[in-house]
């Protein structure tokens, strides 16, 4: 948890998963509006500004265990030509944006042109956007992973498709609470060699 986490830490963690959650949902809303979707543009989302996406439960999250979560972007299906697939490409685009930022971190950290508190801060940052994206990437409700599936199944199983939307946020609940409360994390074993895999493709870590 961040409040067992060194000071010179904590004031690197905190502004770095911020940034990249802002850049997530930034990412969701400018894909929508490429597409032909104006609702997160109205909304005020198409911003880095972190004060147009913070969650305040989110935000306080973020200090109590160390993760977070921003505000859902708006997105509109009745002003997307293809509905089905362009909601896919929207929730693709976030967890694809942190991989972009990884990959900006990974690529300087291999660079060796930068040493000290900096290589710490590029760590975490690469990490920090990985484990972003992989998250995110998990087929349950309400995360982006949950959409792209939906979106693949619901003609093959919407059965399926339906029940994992009507319990898949319960399940998800349940997973974070068992890793927040044992030393087993069902979602961190699933997650991990994913994680490890892009650190590797990335900075070579």
């Amino acid at each position: 948890m961040l409040f067992r986490t060194p000071p010179e830490v904590l004031l690197l963690l905190v502004p770095v998963l911020i940034f990249a959650l802002c850049f997530h949902e930034f990412a969701h809303a400018w894909v929508a509006y490429k597409l032909g979707d104006p609702t997160a543009k109205q909304s005020g989302r198409l911003t880095l500004n972190p004060l147009a996406h913070l969650d305040p439960m989110g935000s306080l999250m973020i200090l109590i265990i160390g993760f977070g979560y921003a505000k859902p972007v708006p997105v509109d299906a009745r002003y997307l030509k293809n509905p089905r697939t362009d909601m896919m490409k929207v929730a693709f685009a976030g967890p694809a944006a942190n991989l972009l930022l990884a990959f900006v971190g990974g690529t300087i950290i291999r660079a060796h042109i930068v040493g000290g508190s900096l290589i710490l801060m590029l760590y975490l940052f690469t990490q920090i956007n990985i484990m972003l994206a992989v998250f995110n990437m998990i087929p349950i409700p309400p995360l982006d992973g949950s959409q792209i599936f939906s979106g693949l199944m619901v003609r093959k199983n919407p059965n399926l498709v339906m029940k994992l939307q009507m319990y898949g946020p319960q399940i998800l609940f349940g997973l974070i609470l068992i890793g927040y409360l044992t030393e087993i994390s069902p979602l961190w074993w699933v997650m991990s060699p994913f994680v490890n895999f892009f650190l590797f493709l990335f900075a070579g870590i």
